[in-house]
């Protein structure tokens, strides 16, 4: 391959880098535009001084490293196509981990829902808030979970809320990027994607007033906390949602508590 053919290569092939580095917003497919723009210039410089009276062998001895530089130059490239594919799958198995669970049978299915809300069981909570976490902590991203008890009538009632009505009120607040479901001590927990913790205690304001506006007077006690600004793991994050719950039950009226950042 002739030099002129290796800088027309090298060319075409830094244009293409560009494009597919805006396209993906990869600094590594910029970078090797940038090399192989660069190689191309060299070449050209060269024939230009090649054209002044260089030596043939010079010339020679330069565009075999050029080509071998080159050819180099695609195979890293491909190298980091290849990994940028294989970054995207695994974070796609990780952020869809509770979607992709094994059911083997009936029960296996029964296990992840809960019987009398509809929403999904502790189980898949504990699944499910363990991948958000991950993902958020890959991305930068806060995610908030709220734990929410729900008694039917004025504050003083002790009678908790039929559960598929406060499910049903839940269902038509959340997004469908959010996890809801109900644990087996009969709270409600959910988790809010991409969510700080105003965000979070806004969602469940809205819940209520969702669950008042339709089905009259109800008291809601609810517990906060967010990652990163309250725990960095599942426990520590359920362990300060609880206690913040716990320090609104202590209210007689309806009353959302975050949880204290350490």
């Amino acid at each position: 391959m002739n030099s002129r053919a290796v800088a027309f290569v090298l060319g075409v092939l830094a244009a293409a880098l560009g494009v597919a580095s805006l396209a993906v917003d990869s600094s590594a497919l910029g970078l090797a535009a940038g090399v192989a723009g660069g190689a191309a210039g060299i070449i050209a410089l060269t024939l230009r001084s090649g054209d002044d009276g260089s030596s043939m062998e010079e010339r020679a001895m330069f565009e075999a490293r050029l080509e071998d530089r080159g050819t180099a130059l695609l195979e890293t490239t491909a190298e980091l196509d290849d990994a940028r594919q294989r970054i995207l799958q695994l974070e796609a198995e990780v952020e869809h981990a509770p979607a992709t669970l094994t059911l083997t049978g009936a029960d296996d299915v029964a296990a992840l829902t809960d019987a009398d809300s509809q929403l999904f069981s502790e189980a898949y909570f504990r699944v499910a808030l363990d991948a958000r976490i991950a993902s958020a902590r890959r991305h930068l991203r806060p995610v908030a979970i709220a734990l929410i008890n729900i008694n039917e009538g004025v504050p003083n009632s002790a009678s908790p809320a039929p559960p598929a009505r406060a499910a049903e009120s839940i269902r038509q607040t959340v997004r469908d990027a959010d996890t809801a479901c109900r644990l087996t001590d009969g709270t409600f927990a959910i988790i809010l994607e991409d969510t700080p913790e105003n965000g979070a205690v806004w969602t469940v304001e809205r819940v209520r007033r969702n669950l008042v506006s339709r089905f009259g007077n109800h008291t809601m006690w609810a517990g906060v906390a967010c990652y990163p600004a309250h725990a960095f793991s599942t426990d520590e994050l359920l362990d300060q949602a609880r206690l913040a719950l716990s320090s609104a039950k202590e209210w007689k009226q309806d009353r959302i508590e975050v949880a204290i950042a350490e």
